[in-house]
């Protein structure tokens, strides 16, 4: 039941960043959870979260994530951690751009009973002279958009 609440989470996110709601993004961090975007961003509580977002969305058409959750861990009745494989489809595009393709990790605390964003960070996935593994990972991503 608490892996699914964990994968619920990880989709609300980028869910709401396809949506361009960075309130709602803002929305599924503790107070003082963390987001380390793709470029080495850090943003730190989830007002600035929401706020910093919001920005982004206001100047920029931002693409839409396509994902695969790899794995849910709990580490402990109140924490977990869930890792998983995302691309990126640009605007007015169908495909994924393989530059942008992110290993995302999420640790999860549960408060008061409801999951929420403690630590978010997206690693870009570039594995640097091995581009047949970029290429692995966007055929498997390419699969979830023919779901």
């Amino acid at each position: 039941m608490d892996k699914a609440k964990i994968e619920r989470l990880h989709t609300d996110l980028l869910t709401a960043w396809n949506k361009q709601d960075a309130t709602k993004m803002g929305s599924l961090f503790t107070d003082n959870g963390i987001s380390i975007g793709f470029d080495g961003s850090q943003y730190n509580g989830k007002n600035e979260i929401e706020t910093e977002i919001g920005i982004i969305f206001k100047h920029h058409q931002t693409a839409d994530y396509v994902w695969k959750i790899k794995d849910v861990r709990l580490l402990h009745s109140e924490v977990a951690t869930l890792s998983a494989i995302v691309g990126m489809i640009p605007p007015g595009q169908k495909d994924i751009n393989p530059a942008a393709n992110a290993i995302q990790t999420i640790t999860a605390i549960r408060q008061n009973d409801v999951w929420k964003i403690a630590l978010f960070q997206n690693t870009p996935a570039q594995f640097h002279g091995r581009p047949e593994m970029v290429e692995r990972l966007t055929k498997e991503l390419n699969e979830q958009i023919k779901k």
